[in-house]
């Protein structure tokens, strides 16, 4: 069975990717967590991943590490990763490229932490960029291809990749338009969604640098997680 090794839920929003991927496409797998406070050394994570960093997918002998290169393994076994018609596939992976590689403001400036809710204490102008190209991208592939969801009617790859911002969205209170939040909670009331949020707020560690980040970006008004262990 593969195995996919991945990191605290409230914080890591690469180790969604591909989980939320492989719970939408129906495909077994074992969940293999080291908290960033058991393991914060990349060192630590050396022990499966190559890199050292998370998420990293074992399939027997074959070791895949990289969120985009993982999507791309499981694709090769599931066609269904991406979609079929190879115009909405090319957009869809043009658009997850873009995610994996671009958006430093809203990742900087918007640290994935699913349990807390935040008011920024300011947008600066490469956060409102950084928004406007979010909104732009999402509302040109629900036009494009008729949603609900970006590359058409049905959940992709190219929605995994983007399904961390919709957490950011909640947590930060971040307006796009009206098309694009609604495409967020559509993401956000996905059972696997629900499952990945119910599991991050239950999580007892707590990570000092992503909590510190978070206090900087903005004031805290709301903690629905467990106290820490």
């Amino acid at each position: 069975m593969l195995q996919l090794h991945i990191t605290n839920k409230n914080y890591s929003s690469w180790s969604l990717r591909p989980w939320v991927l492989l719970r939408e496409r129906g495909l077994p797998f074992e969940e293999r967590l080291a908290p960033l406070s058991a393991a914060s050394a990349q060192g630590a994570f050396r022990a499966f991943s190559p890199s050292g960093r998370v998420p990293c997918l074992v399939d027997g002998d074959v070791t895949v590490w990289d969120s985009l290169a993982i999507v791309e393994y499981l694709a090769e076994r599931d066609p269904g990763v991406w979609p079929e018609a190879a115009p909405a596939r090319a957009w869809a992976r043009s658009a997850a490229a873009e995610m994996h590689s671009g958006f430093g403001a809203l990742r900087s400036r918007c640290g994935m932490n699913c349990g807390l809710r935040v008011r920024l204490r300011e947008v600066p102008d490469d956060l409102r960029r950084d928004l406007g190209r979010l909104d732009e991208l999402w509302q040109d592939g629900l036009g494009r291809w008729g949603g609900p969801f970006l590359a058409g009617p049905r959940f992709t790859a190219v929605d995994a990749f983007f399904a961390p911002v919709a957490f950011r969205i909640q947590t930060y209170g971040l307006e796009p338009g009206a098309a694009s939040l609604s495409y967020a909670a559509r993401l956000l009331a996905l059972p696997s969604m629900h499952a990945w949020y119910e599991a991050a707020i239950a999580e007892p560690w707590r990570e000092e640098v992503h909590e510190q980040e978070t206090v900087e970006a903005g004031v805290v008004l709301e903690d629905h997680r467990v106290r820490p262990a």
